[in-house]
């Protein structure tokens, strides 16, 4: 019986350079997924959960770096970004957003076949959820509509308060400092935001506990961060 392929995610709007990296990656016995603007490259990381995504970012529609926070906010996929843009502060910005890799173009196709091949030697596959559940089912949280539900009850978040949600329901269990939460949440350009981080968990806990005086699911440790329970 043949192995499965690792399954590559391309997300580019320039259609011809998508379609020469899906001829370059398999004719290396890759299966690849296109996607030539960033919703759709969102909905089919979704379907598809792919092993690897290969990501520009001047997109029209949004640009590799929400598409990168997005996608961070539901799996540890590794993710190269591919970009013409060779600023050192660029790759610094891609990497510390949490990209695996930044490859700038025009880049040599033996030197981004090996780094993909790198990437998904180091990565275990995958498992990217649209929706988690906590608490027998009385917390619900859905990535791909953006909906969260507590005791069957819709709430409405803010795009910075779910945000902010995701990352803490992404780590359940575990404390995420104060600075991690606001540069995985809202990006590496709002780290001298912490001071905010109290205020948006305040909002946070008015719409989503029962008692938010006394909350059930984000904890805090003080001094350290906060902690997400979905016992």
């Amino acid at each position: 019986m043949s192995a499965v392929p690792d399954k590559i995610l391309v997300i580019d709007d320039e259609e011809p350079t998508v379609q020469l990296i899906a001829m370059l990656l398999e004719r290396r016995g890759f299966e690849v997924i296109k996607a030539y603007r960033a919703e759709e490259g969102l909905r089919k990381a979704y379907k598809y959960q792919p092993d690897l995504v290969l990501l520009d970012i001047m997109m029209p529609d949004m640009d590799g770096w929400d598409v990168c926070k997005r996608l961070r906010e539901m799996s540890d996929v590794p993710i190269v970004f591919l970009s013409a843009r060779g600023d050192v502060k660029d790759v610094v910005r891609g990497l510390e957003m949490g990209a695996d890799d930044y490859i700038i173009k025009p880049y040599d196709n033996d030197e981004l076949v090996a780094r993909v091949k790198a990437h998904l030697r180091r990565s275990p596959r995958s498992n990217m959820s649209d929706e988690l559940v906590f608490d027998g089912g009385n917390f619900r949280i859905n990535f791909m509509n953006r909906e969260v539900h507590v005791h069957n009850e819709l709430k409405h978040l803010t795009p910075k308060e779910f945000n902010l949600l995701g990352v803490l329901v992404r780590n359940a269990g575990r404390v995420v400092t104060r600075s991690e939460l606001v540069t995985q949440a809202w990006g590496e350009e709002y780290s001298d935001a912490i001071d905010s981080l109290k205020l948006y968990v305040h909002y946070l806990r008015q719409k989503i506990e029962r008692n938010p005086n006394q909350p059930e699911y984000i904890i805090t440790s003080r001094g350290v961060g906060y902690r997400f329970v979905g016992n």
